[in-house]
């Protein structure tokens, strides 16, 4: 696992330039995007070369982590609708070429299995952008979530639900109950994990990702066992790592070829 701190900025960029260079050298690339505050400057980093330097994801196709069970399809929040304001409207993916999970299927599990085999017949996701949860969750992977599990419905922790109270008018009752997410499995299965992190609210998360046992009770420690994943980190969301001056030496002694 490798980890930088950087500011901000510094850490969008260089998310950025890991998938154009990904997109570039594999314009069928297949992305794996990420709702949340976490990745939004990467989205803008990323529109901004579509716009300024012709960088094109017309052959690439992408897949979500995961969607709110029950929001109406119009729903400003459903997370369909979010990546498509925050991103796939301002390049130019191929119409259909972004999938999620369908959260108003009426046959849940069903839908979750066929999003599973949706991913593996698009050979994998080379790339996945990742976010994580005050509690350590990546995509709705909440605590206690099985390390082996894959694209299935799930119950938002009341922290969770507090959490994203304030994309839903700071009003708990409105944030659904439930999700559809791919599973941790799943998420293993990409071959470059992409988690970006930033504020002090996240840095134990962030110190139990690198530095605790990997665990159930926080689940994005299983991306300590992946052989290729990158946590992008600013100071406060550092502040908690005990090998932060490590990481910041390995970081400025990096050869410039091995990009991230």
């Amino acid at each position: 696992m490798e980890v930088v701190i950087a500011p901000a900025e510094e850490l969008a960029r260089l998310a950025a330039d890991a998938i154009e260079n990904l997109v570039r050298s594999k314009p069928d690339a297949v992305l794996g995007l990420a709702t949340g505050s976490s990745p939004l400057k990467v989205y803008d980093e990323l529109a901004r070369r579509h716009t300024e330097s012709g960088l094109s994801f017309a052959g690439a196709r992408a897949f979500m982590l995961d969607e709110y069970v029950g929001l109406p399809a119009e729903h400003p929040e459903r997370y369909r609708n979010v990546i498509e304001k925050e991103i796939a409207s301002r390049v130019d993916f191929a119409p259909g070429a972004v999938q999620g999970p369908d959260g108003l299927a009426d046959d849940l599990p069903a839908a979750c299995a066929a999003y599973e085999a949706a991913i593996a017949d698009a050979g994998g996701v080379d790339l996945q952008i990742l976010g994580i949860g005050t509690d350590g969750h990546i995509a709705f992977n909440e605590p206690g979530s099985s390390l082996a599990s894959r694209t299935r419905i799930k119950t938002l922790t009341q922290q969770t639900r507090e959490d994203n109270a304030r994309f839903f008018e700071d009003d708990i009752d409105r944030v659904p109950h439930h999700c559809l997410t791919q599973g941790l499995a799943t998420i293993m299965s990409a071959r470059h994990l992409v988690l970006l992190a930033t504020g002090k609210g996240k840095a134990e998360a962030v110190h139990q990702l690198t530095e605790g046992a990997v665990s159930a009770l926080w689940p994005a420690t299983i991306m300590q066992l992946h052989p290729h994943a990158t946590v992008l980190v600013d100071d406060a969301a550092a502040s908690r790592l005990q090998l932060a001056g490590y990481y910041r030496q390995t970081f400025e002694s990096k050869p410039d070829w091995q990009g991230l």
